[in-house]
């Protein structure tokens, strides 16, 4: 939404000048081509899942996913900026400016797709619900659709639109819900606190980063925000009961939670701890705690 905002103002209503492409692996499609973009003018800016869609004349649309490490960077005026070498990944010339993708990283995983018409755009909306524009009937309907974890269903763009990894973790703290539960054994009580804090949650951080935003456009984009409760956070005090929060680790991601205040005070094993602990998995917070103060008394034994 915030990137949605900020482009309107740098863009909405200019006229497309070219693409740069900076990676050949950026595109995906092949029709229509980016000469056929050209001069152009931007009628609208939308968001498709967690894509970027910026509409021109002609029903021809840019649709734009940044993934995990994909920032945008604007520059204003007729001045074009150099790509970067290795995280340059395209450069969109408008005649106000140009829209600069770089993407963090080795694993390119950013993409960009030109596509003509509604019905060709349809194709690439994974169909989410947009909560802040759903009911709770509707909520729960997409909620009880399939049966996974909580922290699944959340963060799938099928069942629900633009919520991802970072908002998932706020959530389900605000909502007091493990992040393993299965979805269906949620009771009505359950889906309800949990549509509250979802509405809640995106309306809140919407404000925090157009307040953050200033009017300018937003260069440091970041998952991680100081005023966040608990992703981002492990081993810090969750701010409702002072209680370390913890983390599951799994691929790229990791999935941040209070167990005191979500899973009644039980410790969900986390892959990478198990490893540490050879199997013996503590059950508690204190018996993780006794573990790893036996494991820090060998140590010194060992070396004394």
């Amino acid at each position: 939404m915030i990137y949605l905002e900020a482009l309107d103002a740098c863009i909405g209503g200019e006229i497309f000048e070219k693409l740069q492409l900076g990676s050949p692996f950026l595109l995906r499609s092949i029709a229509p081509s980016p000469s056929e973009l050209e001069g152009k003018r931007v009628l609208a800016l939308r968001r498709l899942g967690k894509r970027v869609v910026i509409g021109l004349e002609d029903e021809l649309f840019m649709v734009i996913h940044l993934m995990v490490a994909g920032r945008f960077h604007w520059k204003e005026g007729a001045s074009r900026p150099k790509l970067q070498k290795r995280r340059g990944l395209a450069r969109f010339d408008f005649s106000s400016g140009s829209l600069t993708l770089t993407e963090a990283g080795t694993k390119k995983r950013a993409s960009l797709w030109l596509v003509r018409g509604d019905k060709e755009l349809s194709l690439l909306d994974p169909g989410g619900l947009e909560v802040l524009e759903a009911d709770l009937e509707a909520f729960a309907r997409a909620l009880r659709f399939e049966n996974h974890t909580l922290k699944r269903s959340l963060t799938d763009p099928h069942l629900f639109s633009g919520i991802g990894n970072t908002y998932s973790d706020e959530i389900l703290h605000r909502a007091k819900l493990s992040p393993v539960k299965w979805t269906s054994r949620l009771s009505d009580e359950e889906i309800e606190r949990l549509y509250v804090a979802t509405r809640q949650t995106l309306v809140t951080w919407t404000e925090e980063l157009r307040a953050e935003r200033k009017g300018k456009f937003p260069e440091k984009v970041t998952a991680f925000r100081p005023k966040m409760t608990v992703h981002g956070r492990y081993g810090k005090p969750c701010p409702d009961c002072d209680g370390p929060i913890q983390r599951i680790r799994y691929a790229d991601n990791e999935t941040n939670y209070c167990p005191a205040c979500q899973t009644e005070g039980k410790l969900l094993a986390d892959r990478g701890l198990s490893r540490l602990l050879k199997g013996d998995w503590p059950k508690t917070l204190e018996a993780l705690e006794e573990r790893k103060s036996e494991r820090s008394e060998h140590r010194l034994d060992a070396k004394t």
